[in-house]
């Protein structure tokens, strides 16, 4: 099960009791105060670790409460403070306030965390409120409670590249090929339902390529899962988007290019200015290269064609995917001037 957003429950420790205690020995029958703090509440810690991949862990436990800390006792001993409670999330989750919709933290690598409620504070023993003019105090406080607070987690994906276009564009059956990820591939649409994420190896470099699943019309209103797929998109620097060379519903590719442009401006501007290599897949069929021709000359850009199933293009599209990463100027792919071109293998 993949789960990329829960809502929890969080409450920090309770402190521990300040004792009211006195000295009484044998030959000290009114001896001082001796009390001692209680000790701190435990924090609750969201910390980001390598391994996880989704949030599903936290999603049969909604409630989390730290430990109290112990009292304090006589002999001025002071109560232990409790261990922090640590929930481990994805790298990648962004940590915000429910009800009041505040950001608290983005946790971007491993082993980066965030307090998210903070133990109360132990109370003070009657040693502490001795003064010359209280020589015996009887005050004493009890442990301050913890904060609380409900928590929304939200993972976004962090990839280099995002492989983005309509349900059965073959994004999935591409990343199979470049890299070890081994996503549902049928030929049926949403396939995918959540995003996959694959490394891909070069003898240059490596990278990480997320598989995003299909987008539909109305995905900027949340349509089929518009919004919780979008977001996997926003932490990528490079965007893939695959155009299916023969669509069988009767459109056209350049319509489903534009249907997909579409709604990530109509998501996020942002999203919408983001780099972008386009890709026409399942070229191994007949008048594929003609389509593709057509959609360079339409865009005013090059079009990469490949066949996930034969190889065909594939290694010409990752050079430009290398080349466009690390920050070259005259990789391939881009929009250049003269006449727009279908970039094979």
């Amino acid at each position: 099960m993949f789960v990329d957003r829960v809502t929890l429950y969080v409450k920090g420790g309770t402190g521990g009791n300040g004792c009211l205690s006195f000295r009484r020995e044998k030959y000290a029958p009114r001896g001082g105060p001796n009390g001692g703090d209680g000790g701190r509440g435990g924090d609750i810690i969201i910390r980001a670790e390598m391994g996880l991949t989704n949030l599903a862990h936290l999603s049969h436990q909604r409630h989390w409460k730290a430990e109290q800390g112990e009292h304090g006792e006589g002999s001025d001993r002071f109560g232990r403070g409790a261990t922090d409670l640590i929930i481990q999330a994805a790298i990648g989750t962004l940590v915000r306030d429910r009800d009041r919709g505040n950001l608290l933290g983005d946790l971007r690598a491993d082993g980066e965390q965030i307090i998210v409620a903070r133990g109360g504070r132990g109370g003070h023993g009657n040693t502490f409120f001795k003064s010359s003019t209280n020589r015996a105090p009887r005050q004493h406080e009890k442990g301050f409670p913890g904060e609380e607070r409900w928590i929304t987690l939200e993972l976004k994906v962090i990839a280099d590249v995002g492989l983005i276009g309509l349900p059965n564009a073959g994004k999935s059956t591409l990343l199979s090929r470049i890299s070890r990820a081994h996503p549902e591939i049928a030929d049926y649409p949403f396939t995918t339902k959540f995003p996959n994420l694959g490394t891909v190896i070069t003898p240059d470099r490596s990278f990480v390529v997320a598989d995003i699943p299909g987008l539909i019309e109305g995905a900027h209103q949340g349509h089929g899962l518009g919004h919780e797929f979008l977001r996997h998109v926003e932490r990528t620097s490079l965007l893939v988007h695959l155009v299916e060379a023969s669509p069988i519903d009767g459109t056209t590719p350049l319509q489903n290019y534009l249907a997909i442009r579409n709604e990530l401006a109509q998501y996020s501007a942002a999203l919408a200015e983001r780099p972008e290599l386009v890709v026409l897949t399942k070229t191994d069929v007949l008048g594929s290269l003609d389509e593709a021709t057509l959609l360079a000359e339409s865009l005013g850009r090059d079009v990469f064609t490949i066949s996930s199933v034969t190889g065909q293009g594939v290694p010409r599209l990752l050079h430009a995917i290398i080349d466009r990463l690390w920050g070259h100027e005259d990789e391939p792919g881009l929009k250049s001037p003269g006449t727009p071109v279908a970039a094979g293998a």
